[in-house]
């Protein structure tokens, strides 16, 4: 089932701060770069692949053979901001020390070593010509599209059918915002800024890099420049406010196997912070901007603010054990919180968008919603993209164009919109904070998910529940993976009767028919299966 939306390619960016150069022969990037659409290496001395660049199929011809493990997985805990980092001894105070009530007291002076900042993101295409090989870099991805253990195999194949099919409307949705993603541009200005706010906090000598999951600059590019520059701590940043399999969880999904795939990226020191959407500066930033939104209606107190998050399939709440839906409500909590306290006490709603295909995502739907409370009588709405800290094509185009026309012919009269972050001086510098935070934790902590790290660890009242588990990162995955790891069961010759090579053979065909009327449905927007 898939994971992500109807208009799936975000925006995208490629090379970190410093300029990641092309992934080079490391056992990793064989490992990692298997069955992805990427551009060929550019020669050393062009920063830049020239428009014209063909594109390949990455892992192609002669298999290198793949580094033997010979670090350990990586080992995380949960620091004072919220991060999990690898190591042995618990800090002092408390594995999970508190992230949300409150102004934050000043970060510790970082302890010496060179220091990187790893900044995760998405990608998406930057012309009109990468949309399709992005789109098959996005349904590859096994957190993606989750087929059966058993159909596996078909994954590569469903994702070339899928981005064949979907790139043309994909294109026109890229093609109303200027013909590419302006993700990469403004990844790489909140690199920038983030590296300017360490360095005027006192951290001088920070780099910070960018790594895309989907597109330039890959992960294993970025990580094969953090090695080459020479960096002995690294806090691994994911730009999602909240946890997801999905999102977070497919990029450190994608570090672990780099880490265990190469020597070199193993012996990184580091730490990971997960999610960050209850830190106060978060909350505030969000709050500020929704306040100067809400005074350009007629009459600010009347005003709905409209909560839009990028939607998951309902499964992996339910089955896989995603966070996603309880941290996001957690976080809408927060600032309305903020909001209250501000003399702004607006109704409000949460609903998700981008959904595709015919399983179950997160309800309320943004347009259903969007329906609802138009027949309803609200004149006045807000729309927040709250799973968002760039703009990129659910904002530009989903929210800013289809949902605004929706809420229009709802009868809708007063629509406003409150940007992504971006470069929002105050979102930088809590970032940079969080960072700060995390420092005295890289190679230092570890354990096991524990009832005192996760109930005890001071996030404040109704924030345990939403931490992620501590633990390594295999663990951590693992808690909000169940099904991903189930194997499958073995499969004898073929017996007639009820048996249980039988019912396995039946249910491998009936799998395969699913799969056929799932692709059908994803590509016509039709249910093939109505009755009507």
């Amino acid at each position: 089932m898939l994971a992500t939306g109807g208009h799936i390619a975000h925006g995208a960016h490629s090379s970190s701060l410093r300029g990641a150069e092309p992934c080079s022969s490391s056992p990793a990037c064989e490992l990692a770069g298997r069955r992805r659409w990427r551009r060929a290496a550019p020669a050393p001395a062009a920063a830049a692949a020239a428009p014209g660049s063909e594109w390949r199929r990455s892992g192609g011809g002669a298999r290198r053979p793949r580094a033997a493990p010979c670090a350990p997985a990586l080992s995380t805990g949960v620091s004072r901001s919220g991060a999990y980092n690898s190591s042995s001894d618990p800090p002092p105070g408390g594995a999970a020390a508190g992230a949300a009530a409150g102004p934050a007291a000043a970060p510790p002076v970082p302890t010496p070593g060179k220091v990187g900042v790893l900044l995760l993101n998405l990608g998406g295409p930057e012309k009109l010509e990468d949309v399709r090989p992005f789109l098959y870099n996005l349904f590859v991805d096994e957190d993606i599209i989750r087929l059966p253990p058993a159909v596996r195999f078909l994954q590569p194949l469903l994702a070339s059918v899928i981005a064949a099919l979907r790139a043309p409307k994909s294109a026109e949705g890229y093609a109303a915002i200027g013909g590419g993603s302006p993700l990469r541009r403004i990844t790489d200005e909140q690199a920038a800024a983030i590296r300017e706010s360490l360095r005027r906090k006192g951290l001088e000598d920070a780099e910070v890099y960018v790594a895309m999951r989907y597109w330039n600059p890959y992960t294993e590019e970025a990580l094969e420049q953090v090695v080459r520059d020479g960096i002995e701590k690294l806090v691994i940043l994911p730009l999602y406010p909240q946890f997801s399999i999905s999102t977070s969880g497919s990029s450190l999904r994608l570090i672990e196997a780099l880490f265990r795939g190469d020597p070199a990226f193993g012996a990184l020191q580091h730490t990971v912070i997960p999610s960050w959407y209850q830190r106060p500066g978060y909350v505030r930033a969000m709050a500020d901007l929704i306040e100067t939104e809400l005074d350009g209606f007629p009459s600010p107190e009347e005003a709905r603010i409209f909560f839009s998050a990028h939607g998951v399939p309902q499964s992996y709440v339910v089955e896989a054990g995603d966070p996603y839906k309880e941290e996001m409500e957690e976080c809408v909590a927060l600032i309305m919180g903020e909001l209250a306290r501000r003399g702004r006490p607006n109704a409000h709603t949460l609903a998700y968008q981008s959904r595709v295909g015919p399983v179950e995502w997160l309800k309320p739907y943004t347009d259903d919603s969007i329906r609802e409370l138009g027949a309803g009588g609200c004149r006045s709405l807000l729309a927040v993209p709250i799973s968002f800290v760039s703009e990129h094509i659910e904002t530009l185009e989903e929210i800013d164009m289809e949902y605004r026309e929706l809420a229009e012919e709802s009868g809708v009269r007063h629509w406003r919109r409150v940007p992504a972050l971006n470069t929002d001086a105050s979102f930088i510098d809590d970032l940079a904070d969080a960072v700060l935070e995390a420092l005295p934790h890289v190679g230092r902590f570890g354990g096991g998910r524990t009832a005192a790290t996760i109930s005890g660890g001071g996030l404040g009242p109704g924030l345990a529940d939403a931490a992620v588990p501590v633990g390594d990162l295999e663990a951590l995955l693992g808690a909000y993976d169940r099904e991903r790891r189930t194997l499958p069961a073995p499969v004898g010759p073929w017996e007639w009767g009820f048996t249980k090579s039988a019912e396995t053979w039946n249910g491998r065909i009936a799998m395969v028919a699913i799969i056929v009327i799932l692709l059908l449905e994803l590509t016509t927007g039709r249910s093939i299966l109505a009755l009507d």
